[in-house]
């Protein structure tokens, strides 16, 4: 992995290694950032899993479609 150094006032370009704890870092961020997606897609899976539920609970003690988006809207 290496990083773009430019110096503005002479337009230098320089590419930079990055040195292991970079990485690793970099590396430690990136499982972070994976891990918060998982989570919100978990989230967002049992949220739409639970208004399913919920709908059909509600279908189940009598109510119609329209009394459902009534109530949950």
């Amino acid at each position: 992995m290496h990083r773009l150094v430019v110096n503005c006032e002479t337009g230098e370009k320089e590419l930079i290694a990055y040195t292991a704890t970079e990485i690793a870092e970099a590396e430690a961020h990136a499982a972070r950032v994976a891990e918060q997606q998982a989570e919100r897609e978990a989230a967002d899976e049992k949220a739409a899993a639970d208004k399913v539920s919920g709908n059909a609970k509600l279908k189940d003690l009598g109510l119609t479609d329209d009394e459902i988006v009534a109530l949950t809207s």
